[in-house]
């Protein structure tokens, strides 16, 4: 098909360099299999022989193969005044049992020079031994020009004597890496025009190889590499994606070194949505956002809220105007339907809301709200006066809901805290805390203490501990993540804080806020919401009867 792209991933390889990221040899297995779910073509599995644990990966999808995707080994050329055949590295890649091979040589004369010490002859040497060596044992090569757009700049014509050795050697791809991410959209498109016009020129010969015809399955294409180091990996990678190149290589959520990699949870839908090309299958396309997730809970990074696409806030409307215009028609503020790419709409609570903004999130928790209700308007004007007390609940939107079915009074009295005290000790090394609270349960007065590692630890535990038997579901939630914010500065130590907790059991998770001048307050405040929400969840069926007894 002319409109089809491939889609290339070196998450593994080239995303592994981000810095504050360490792989797994099981890490990178279930990010595989992930891109292999997504439909990726290509997926670059690392260097076999750099490390154990590269040679451990390839072997292990031997062993359990990918449904679809092509797993390629990576390498670079062979080193100066060897032969390809005698070089213990490629024997290393030969036995990845890859049909694949991507081989990256020196583009740019400066690297030839001052990098391998070589000659510029030497360099092309390199780049057609190992290609045919590669050819002569059965494999497949993509050729990614290291440093293209530099070495091209500086030496046009001996950068193209690069590309041409790799072609007339077995190259089927020739892959154009910017790899210092320096080159611009308008650069990309100019160089990429001339190479493929210089390409189309080339009568590419077949010799023979070992007595073995080399096998060439279609006429020499083209690829490209961007990274970001000038914001603009996306935006270069499109720009040769007009200029025909018909491979993309990229990394999930954009991890590379340095700024990082072009950015395939941007390019994939850029290029399929906007630009009509045939990337992965539609049904594959609504997996993306939580292929994205996935892999940032796999490497253990935060996701990035405000990524294009699938970030959480990539369609989060703020404003009472957006909100409604939205409400209308989606697009008014929104490039296009969420759900293509496995994302959903997120009306936003502030003191930037409306009306709009609040029962539009109501609909989201399944509450429908008349605007002439006369508890929206409380909920509105409840929600601006919290704010500016310091709560916020664009991040903490159980938190928001419990607001909400309060004022609907659609809030089950749980439980009541009358009161908590928490006592630290510092012996040594060691600091622990004793927690002690007071609530009352259906008419019932508790007391109970628990210890913790910190005052939030040992109050959490107090407050499970009095509330297990009533609620046993509480033990089944926890702590996923405790952030503290500062609101005021300049006050010090006096300073007002508001504390969001995140809880999950397993399935959903959940966040709530709590905001005093006291830290122990704020976060008995979310920690209580937080328990709270967990039992909404776990009793949804039950809140009606509950709120009729009361």
């Amino acid at each position: 098909m002319t409109n089809r792209l491939w889609i290339y991933d070196t998450t593994l390889r080239d995303g592994a360099k981000c810095e504050g990221l360490c792989l797994s040899l099981e890490d990178k297995l279930r990010i595989a299999r992930q891109l292999d779910s997504l439909g990726i073509p290509f997926i670059e599995g690392g260097w076999p022989g750099a490390n154990p644990k590269d040679v451990q990966f390839f072997w292990r999808l031997k062993e359990q193969p990918l449904t679809q995707a092509e797993v390629v080994a990576f390498c670079s050329t062979r080193r100066p005044g060897t032969t390809a055949a005698n070089d213990e590295m490629l024997q290393a890649i030969l036995s990845g049992g890859t049909r694949w091979v991507t081989l990256f040589g020196k583009s740019w004369d400066l690297h030839v020079i001052e990098g391998l010490k070589t000659t510029l002859e030497e360099n092309l040497a390199m780049i057609r031994d190992t290609i045919e060596y590669l050819r002569s044992q059965g494999r497949r090569v993509i050729y990614d020009a290291e440093h293209w757009f530099d070495g091209y700049k500086q030496n046009r014509d001996y950068a193209i004597k690069t590309l041409k050795a790799a072609a007339d050697a077995g190259a089927e791809w020739l892959v154009l890496c910017d790899t210092n991410g320096g080159t611009l959209p308008h650069e990309v498109s100019q160089v990429v025009r001339d190479v493929a016009e210089i390409i189309e020129s080339w009568d590419i010969s077949e010799p023979e190889i070992d007595s073995h015809k080399r096998e060439r399955k279609s006429k020499i294409q083209l690829g490209v590499h961007t990274h970001n180091d000038s914001g603009v990996a996306v935006a270069n990678a499109l720009a040769a994606v007009r200029e025909g190149v018909t491979m993309v290589q990229g990394t999930i959520n954009g991890y590379g070194e340095r700024c990082g990699n072009a950015d395939l949870c941007s390019l994939i839908p850029n290029v399929q949505l906007k630009l009509g090309y045939d990337c992965i299958q539609d049904e594959q396309l609504v997996r993306l956002t939580q292929v994205s997730r996935s892999v940032s809970e796999i490497v253990n990074l935060a996701p990035d809220d405000r990524a294009p696409f699938v970030g959480l806030s990539a369609f989060a409307h703020k404003g009472g105007i957006h909100v409604s215009a939205v409400e209308k028609n989606p697009l008014t503020y929104e490039h296009l339907e969420p759900e293509k790419i496995g994302n959903c709409r997120r009306i936003v609570i502030s003191d930037q809301a409306g009306l709009s903004n609040v029962l539009a999130k109501a609909r989201t928790f399944g509450i429908e709200l008349d605007r002439k209700n006369p508890a929206c308007r409380q909920i509105l004007e409840k929600l601006k006066d919290l704010e500016s007390q310091g709560y916020q609940f664009e991040g903490a939107e159980a938190s928001f809901e419990l607001l909400m079915r309060e004022a609907l009074e659609q809030r089950p009295p749980w439980f009541e805290i009358k009161g908590f005290q928490v006592h630290c000790d510092k012996v040594g090394e060691d600091c622990m805390a004793l927690a002690t609270v007071k609530l009352s349960v259906n008419g019932t007065n508790i007391l109970e203490a628990a210890e913790g590692n910190g005052p939030v630890s040992a109050l959490d535990a107090a407050l499970r501990k009095a509330l297990v038997n009533f609620y046993p579901a509480i033990a089944h939630f926890y702590l996923t993540d405790y952030k503290v914010r500062i609101l005021d500065s300049g006050a010090g130590t006096s300073a007002k804080t508001r504390v969001l907790a995140e809880f999950s059991n397993g399935q959903d998770r959940w966040t709530t806020v709590g905001v005093s001048g006291n830290i122990l307050d704020a976060s008995c405040q979310a920690v209580v919401e937080g328990l709270e929400y967990g039992l909404v969840l776990e009793n949804q069926e039950a809140i009606a009867l509950v709120c009729r007894v009361h």
